[in-house]
């Protein structure tokens, strides 16, 4: 995340915006919709609120997240009520965030076009592969119903590792 937020005047933010969304799998609504009273900086949890009649839930922060969400707190204007701002001091809006992972893979020569679905299904993806099970996935990306999650963990390359293991 370094090397991300020496790019641009708002790549602090970008960097951030960009790891939480990854991190808890979330919406681009659900980012963008943010608010200070979800993130606890001091118990280092942030409350969940899902769209699509999803399910709400509290997820761990972790420390390099910890830090940037209080770097982003010191760097606002006193009393902003949403975590992610535009230059006006506005919520951003999802195209605007859309713009900027736009913006953010085109200064790393990214090979393909990326858009902020992208980010919540790499997380789907990544904590498949790290073995955790279907329903415990399910919980954390909010999915009402399993079939929703199941596309995250028939794709897992090690499902099938510990079957046999003497």
């Amino acid at each position: 995340m370094r090397a991300a937020r020496k790019r641009g005047r708002r790549g602090h933010r970008d960097a951030t915006m960009i790891l939480v969304a990854f991190r808890h799998g979330l919406r681009v609504g659900e980012l963008v919709s943010l608010r200070w009273d979800q993130v606890d900086l001091t118990t280092a949890h942030l409350h969940v609120s899902r769209l699509k009649r999803g399910r709400d839930s509290q997820h761990p922060i972790s420390g390099p997240e910890l830090r940037a969400l209080r770097q982003l707190k010191r760097e606002q204007a006193q009393g902003s009520r949403f975590v992610f701002l535009s230059e006006r001091g506005s919520p951003l809006t999802p195209r605007g965030f859309a713009q900027t992972l736009s913006r953010t893979a085109e200064s790393i020569a990214f090979p393909f076009r990326v858009h902020p679905h992208m980010l919540r299904h790499a997380c789907g993806f990544k904590l498949a592969n790290d073995g955790h099970n279907t329903r415990a996935l399910q919980d954390y990306l909010g999915h009402r119903q399993i079939q929703h999650t199941v596309r995250y963990t028939e794709m897992a390359a090690g499902r099938f590792n510990a079957f046999w293991a003497d």
